[in-house]
């Protein structure tokens, strides 16, 4: 890590996304707050969800097309102004809630194109040795800040209204476009005409034709089946199960925090090749023995510190799955296959929650959570028993 931050290039990189994020966290709390008070619906909250899942659904495969077609740099800073675009509309206009649907769509939007074009750069930025500690800091800063952030974005909004916390994001992702613009890379050759059904094409049989870009597709599938409905369900399993209120519902939430913000600091002290198998799909097991202790334990302690646990795995999880693809997959097609599986994540994602609402309430919130815990050990154990990382993509 400490190798990664002493290139120019990567702090750059490293300052923007945290930035970025950082205005993410008062839109998120902002939103949530404002369609509440419209509507009093938690459903009409929840609504908000598939708004933001859909444009990942429409155009992941056709985002990460142009993201390998293309200068990457460009990508980013151009989603990073859409998306200030979209902030500053709401800032002016929030009191409606089509208004607010229509900006969570168009603001996934942009990031559908973002986000491969900031996992597929980061190779050009650190050498391969330092990608594991590079990819640490970049999700510990993410989540240590919304830790930190977070009840910030609630009083502000609680005092001052929505407006100015849509401000805030507007102007973070307008700094961070002026920190990428600036952002020096190696030249990438570009092809001077789009293809790009083509390029979606050969995105797909390139996966298909790897065995171990094919097992991570199902091991991806079948984790988001769980976790889609375990996160969105964890506040009904508090109020339930726990017999706990809002105060200690956010304390929980807290915890999988602590543990997400830990994960990846501990993990690149220990570990400096990311493409182990048991690093790599050990969290999914790990994930799903904490689903089994929340279904089991009604103790509020014991949750408090699963969760913790919980969010160690999946920090640690995310951190060696983007090393693995960025050191394993060619650049020329990384783009595509960050975006399928963005794909394959938010598609699994959606039908979990539609799926795990239906289950909690005709079988009980603790019925979720066995059943996620079967999911995810599902899911680790075909990682271990087919995933090799050494048969990714060849140049």
């Amino acid at each position: 890590m400490r190798r990664a931050a002493a290139r120019p290039a990567f702090r750059r990189l490293l300052a923007a996304q945290t930035i970025s994020r950082a205005g993410d966290t008062f839109n998120m709390v902002a939103v949530v707050v404002v369609v509440y008070q419209l509507t009093g619906s938690g459903l009409q909250v929840a609504g908000t969800v598939a708004f933001e899942v859909a444009p990942v659904i429409l155009f992941g495969v056709i985002a990460g097309a142009v993201v390998d077609r293309y200068d990457r740099r460009v990508v980013m800073v151009a989603a990073d102004l859409s998306r200030a675009a979209v902030a500053v509309s709401l800032v002016l206009v929030h009191d409606q809630v089509a208004v607010i649907y229509l900006a969570a769509f168009l603001l996934s939007a942009a990031s559908v194109f973002f986000n491969p074009a900031a996992s597929s750069i980061l190779p050009a930025v650190v050498a391969e040795d330092e990608i594991l500690g590079a990819n640490s800091a970049l999700w510990s800063s993410a989540v240590i800040s919304q830790i930190a952030l977070a009840p910030l974005a609630g009083a502000l909004v609680a005092i001052a209204g929505a407006g100015p916390a849509f401000a805030i994001n507007a102007a973070t992702f307008v700094a961070s476009a002026g920190m990428l613009r600036g952002l020096r890379l190696a030249s990438r050759p570009v092809a001077a005409r789009a293809r790009h059904r083509a390029d979606v094409a050969e995105g797909l049989r390139a996966i298909r034709a790897s065995r171990f870009l094919t097992v991570l597709a199902g091991v991806q599938g079948l984790a988001a089946l769980s976790a889609g409905a375990t996160s969105a369900l964890l506040v009904v399993l508090a109020g339930q199960h726990l017999g706990v209120g809002a105060g200690q519902f956010g304390l929980l939430i807290g915890a999988i925090g602590v543990g997400a913000g830990l994960g990846p600091l501990l993990m690149q002290r220990v570990f400096a090749d990311a493409r182990r198998p048991s690093l790599l799909f050990g969290p999914y097991l790990l994930r799903g023995l904490v689903d089994l202790v929340l279904a089991a334990a009604s103790n509020f302690a014991i949750a408090a510190a699963a969760l913790a646990v919980y969010g160690l795995g999946t920090s640690t999880g995310t951190v060696a799955y983007n090393s693995v693809l960025q050191t394993s997959v060619p650049d020329r097609l990384r783009g595509r296959v960050f975006a399928f599986y963005d794909v394959v994540w938010q598609t699994a994602r959606m039908t979990s929650i539609a799926v795990g609402g239906v289950v909690a309430d005709r079988f009980g919130i603790t019925a979720v959570y066995w059943a996620g815990a079967v999911l995810l050990l599902a899911a680790g154990s075909l990682g271990l028993l087919a995933g090799r990382p050494s048969s990714v993509l060849t140049e």
